[in-house]
């Protein structure tokens, strides 16, 4: 997949608050650094995906926020050099959270304390785990979109602003993963050995496709989203289920499907 042109001019906050493209500049240029140092590292989360999104006729609509933070992944090969990435970039090491934390997930912030920046390595666990570890080669900036929109669906309680950034990657990208849309066969075999991953993956696809019922778009911008869910959801549905599926399905939501997220920055 190759990185996709930007046109900066056209997204929300580029002049005046500068948000969308000052942030794609701080991104890659740390993408850049560690490029140079031998470094493999994605970029992840909201900005992630408007980067892959720079032509979406959405991005006025539904973005009427601003990036707040920098997330990226990158190997647990590299993890002593992340510390010297960031230093030579002048970013402050949050140096609790590096201490007790630093093999799974380190933080860090621009001089100013504006600009919050962690970093993970090899996999994402929060609600459900997403091993990038094979992963990292598929974009040469961000994450894969099917990554990305596994990253925003794997989160129980989704907020609206995540329910946003579903319906601006869906309206830019189809699910054929062959002609450089979301990789839907990849991520209905995820799911169809992960009951609790696909549960609330799914769950969240339906709350996307109910709150796009009532966001002001045109009515072909919204049939243009809904097909892609309806493509996502049918493809999904037709993978066959593991045994592992089917038998953690008997059990349903009676038992805790989801592991709770764990706020690093705040715990004592």
């Amino acid at each position: 997949m190759h990185a996709p042109s930007r046109s900066v001019a056209s997204m929300p906050g580029s002049s005046g608050e500068g948000t969308f493209s000052d942030f794609f500049d701080s991104a890659l240029k740390i993408v850049e650094a560690a490029k140079k140092m031998d470094v493999k590292l994605r970029l992840l989360g909201a900005t992630a995906i408007y980067y892959q999104c720079p032509g979406s006729s959405l991005l006025g609509e539904l973005m009427k926020r601003r990036l707040t933070d920098l997330d990226f992944i990158t190997l647990s090969k590299y993890n002593s050099r992340i510390p010297e990435l960031f230093a030579n970039l002048h970013f402050v090491p949050n140096e609790r959270v590096n201490t007790l934390y630093g093999a799974t997930r380190q933080i860090y912030s621009d001089p100013e304390g504006s600009r919050h920046v962690d970093v993970f390595f090899d996999k994402l666990s929060f609600n459900h785990e997403i091993d990038l570890s094979r992963r990292l080669e598929l974009d040469p900036v961000t994450i894969s979109l099917a990554d990305l929109l596994l990253e925003k669906l794997q989160i129980v309680k989704m907020s609206e602003k995540d329910a946003k950034d579903v319906i601006v990657l869906l309206h830019e990208h189809g699910t054929d993963g062959a002609h450089g849309g979301v990789d839907s066969e990849y991520v209905a075999k995820l799911l169809a050995n992960d009951w609790g991953f696909h549960h609330t993956f799914t769950t969240n696809l339906t709350k996307v496709s109910d709150y796009l019922g009532g966001v002001s778009l045109s009515q072909q911008d919204k049939d243009l989203v809904s097909g892609r869910i309806g493509e996502l959801s049918r493809r999904i549905d037709s993978e066959k289920k593991s045994f592992k599926w089917n038998m953690r399905a008997r059990m349903g939501t009676k038992v805790a499907w989801y592991t709770e997220a764990e706020d690093v920055e705040n715990r004592q």
